[in-house]
C-alpha cells in the first residue's frame, strides 16, 4: 500500500471516530472519573468508568468537546479499554503515552491500541500530541486516583 493511501486510511479512521464517537456518554454509576483540559487549544475530555468487583472495566464513556483528534482519540480509547483490568488498561495507556514521547514499542504491543495505532502517526506533529493524549492521560489519572484510595 502506498504511503498516500495509508495516510488516507488513517484520516478516514480518525474522521469516522470523531463523527460517530463510540461510548460518548457519562457513565451513571462511575467508580472512577477524571476531567482534563488542554489549555493550549481548549479541548476538554471527561473519562468516566465503572470497575467491577474483579477490577475489570465494565463500562467506560467520555464527554467533553474539542478537536477532531481529541474526540477520535477518546472514542478509540473507550473501545480498547472496555473489559480490561486496571493493570491491563494502565499498561496499554503507557504504550500510547510512550509513543507520544518518542519511545517505540513492538508491533505486538502496538496492536493492543486497536484503532488508536493510527494516532501514533499524529505524534509527528508536536502541536497535536496533547490533543491525541488528553483522554489517555485522563484515564491514567482516573485509574491511579482510585488505586491510591481517593474517591
Amino acid at each position: 500500500m502506498s504511503l498516500d493511501k495509508l495516510n488516507q486510511l488513517y484520516r478516514a479512521v480518525i474522521l469516522e471516530h470523531a463523527a460517530n464517537p463510540h461510548h460518548h456518554y457519562a457513565v451513571d454509576n462511575a467508580t472512577n472519573e477524571k476531567t482534563l483540559h488542554n489549555t493550549t487549544c481548549g479541548d476538554t475530555i471527561n473519562i468516566s468508568l465503572h470497575l467491577g468487583a474483579d477490577n475489570r472495566i465494565t463500562d467506560i464513556g467520555f464527554t467533553g468537546q474539542g478537536c477532531t483528534i481529541s474526540q477520535a482519540s477518546a472514542s478509540m480509547l473507550t473501545d480498547v479499554m472496555m473489559g480490561k483490568t486496571t493493570e491491563e488498561a494502565l499498561a496499554i495507556a503507557k504504550i500510547f503515552s510512550d509513543e507520544a514521547i518518542g519511545e517505540k514499542h513492538s508491533r505486538d504491543e502496538l496492536k493492543k491500541l486497536g484503532d488508536a495505532q493510527v494516532l501514533t502517526q499524529i505524534m509527528e506533529f508536536p502541536a497535536r500530541i496533547k490533543c491525541a493524549t488528553l483522554a489517555w492521560w485522563a484515564l491514567q489519572e482516573a485509574l491511579l486516583k482510585n488505586a491510591k484510595g481517593d474517591k
